[in-house]
């Protein structure tokens, strides 16, 4: 009985200071020995995109989609850029956010990352779930999207990296990318060091198992998880890629 007792009460208290923990979907990575933050989310988890507030104007922030978001008892648990902007913070390619389209898919070759074709598009269906796919197939498929991010290059499409990388391009920066598992499992990567492409795509294609990942951004990369003390800031951002969740009351 004693027993018994004992292995209730010690049940009980790990329960408690797991309860106590605060929960964090993000962690940091080690590959091809480089840092890396990556936040793992389950597939039924609602992603959106957030780009301007009810008075027209870019967020910007995250600190202040936090505060709107908690305007409506929301509250924001993890965010990043969600792809390429122009000067004005809209979107270069295609945005739709809530089902509603703002901005136009671009197919063509154009300068840039972004124009490194192929290109792709992640976007949520109206069942919730998410996908990464090259541009042109999205535009074909012309599926029923109610979110939508476009950028480029796509990092790995079906399983293979972008043709143009490669092991030694030159190139470095801080980048973000999303990718998607075979099981809907969704990934967000962040460098904590400068990388090249090629070490960036074979993070989600080696380490993380996904079949399909997109390049978000390599020059504006921030990343909110205040879960392990994140809410990085800088420049002004377009399209915020996150998960908000209900506030919980007291």
């Amino acid at each position: 009985m004693r027993f018994l007792i004992f292995t209730l009460l010690c049940a009980c208290l790990i329960h408690a200071c797991a309860r106590a923990q605060p929960q964090t979907e993000c962690e940091q990575r080690i590959h091809l020995d480089q840092p890396y933050t990556v936040c793992t989310f389950a597939a039924e988890t609602p992603v959106r995109l957030w780009l301007s507030g009810p008075d027209g104007a870019p967020f910007g922030q995250f600190d202040r989609l936090s505060a709107h978001l908690a305007t409506q008892d929301q509250t924001l648990v993890f965010a990043m850029n969600a792809g390429m902007y122009h000067q004005d913070r809209r979107p270069v390619g295609l945005y739709i956010e809530d089902g509603v389209q703002t901005a136009p898919i671009v197919t063509r070759e154009v300068p840039g990352n972004f124009g490194m074709l192929p290109n792709g598009v992640f976007w949520i269906d109206s069942a919730g779930a998410a996908h990464v796919t090259e541009s042109r197939a999205f535009d074909a498929l012309s599926p029923d999207a109610i979110h939508a991010t476009q950028s480029g290059p796509m990092l790995v499409i079906d399983g293979d990296l972008h043709p143009n990388f490669n092991q030694d391009g030159p190139s470095k920066k801080r980048r973000n990318g999303v990718g998607v598992g075979k099981d809907g499992t969704l990934y967000f990567a962040i460098s904590d060091v400068p990388v090249n492409f090629h070490s960036f795509a074979t993070l989600f294609r080696d380490e993380l198992g996904a079949p399909n990942a997109l390049f978000l951004d390599g020059f504006i990369s921030k990343l909110y998880a205040p879960g392990i003390g994140r809410n990085e800031t800088g420049l002004d951002m377009g399209p915020i890629i996150g998960v908000a969740r209900p506030t919980k009351s007291d």
